[in-house]
């Protein structure tokens, strides 16, 4: 499932291309809104919160997630779309190009003052513009108030803070030099979060993601996706299993001497 930062470059291509057009089609390919039609409406802005992403047209806002297989891909009139069309959830035409949404996990069309049902469920939105102290301790507040929790689950719970997701949440655990399985009342929570905001901002406005500061191939994640290679730091061989409720279980990776 992408990431916060992921969320946030898409929103912002999203918006570079988009906001200001005039809609020329508008499609919703699921079952429920094929009817709605806003065509002739003005996209306003693109904008993301944690991993969800807001289409502000007229006065509407059409809410997606991408999941686990999502994306929004813009294409001009004479180009062929990147992905086939039985999987595309979102068509938006307007006259210099189309932004289609394929695969989205969730795809809502919501008043734009009922956004906040959406958003009210999240925590503190690690990228978000309106960051600040408040919402650090807020977000801190929030894992401390599940203390018997995993400290890998708790930063992928959006409802505590928004934007990380299993790659962050192994490299949090690493560079802190704690097990994933950590209860949360043996962390320092104030320290997760900032750690996790400084993460997501340092990646924020570049591709491929680094957290280890070398960009070389095999070398970006201290973990994530490292299970069974030598640790970048000590050289010991990474273990890996799987951590979460039944169901929600994620892919976890660790070092056995750096983490402890």
């Amino acid at each position: 499932m992408p990431e916060g930062d992921t969320v946030f470059q898409t929103a912002r291509r999203q918006d570079e291309a988009l906001a200001g057009l005039v809609l020329t089609g508008f499609e919703l390919r699921v079952p429920k809104l094929a009817a709605a039609d806003l065509t002739g409406e003005t996209v306003h802005e693109v904008v993301a919160v944690g991993k969800h992403l807001f289409h502000r047209i007229g006065d509407w806002s059409l809410h997606s997630h991408l999941k686990m297989e999502g994306s929004w891909r813009l294409v001009r009139p004479e180009q062929r779309w990147p992905r086939p069309a039985f999987q595309a959830r979102a068509v938006l035409h307007a006259a210099s190009l189309t932004s289609i949404g394929f695969e989205l996990g969730i795809t809502e069309l919501l008043p734009r003052a009922e956004e906040h049902t959406v958003t009210d469920r999240l925590g503190p939105d690690l990228l978000g513009a309106d960051w600040s102290d408040a919402s650090a301790a807020e977000a801190a507040r929030r894992l401390e108030a599940h203390p018997a929790d995993p400290v890998f689950a708790a930063v992928l719970d959006q409802t505590n803070l928004a934007g990380v997701g299993n790659v962050y949440a192994n490299e949090l655990c690493f560079l802190r030099g704690i097990l994933p399985t950590t209860p949360v009342a043996e962390v320092d929570a104030a320290a997760v979060v900032s750690l996790a905001r400084r993460l997501l901002l340092a990646n924020r406005d570049r591709f491929p993601r680094v957290t280890t500061g070398d960009t070389r191939p095999g070398r970006r994640s201290w973990v994530y996706g490292r299970t069974g290679q030598p640790c970048l730091r000590c050289g010991t061989t990474l273990l890996g299993g799987e951590l979460g409720k039944p169901g929600q279980e994620r892919v976890v990776t660790w070092c056995p001497v750096c983490q402890v």
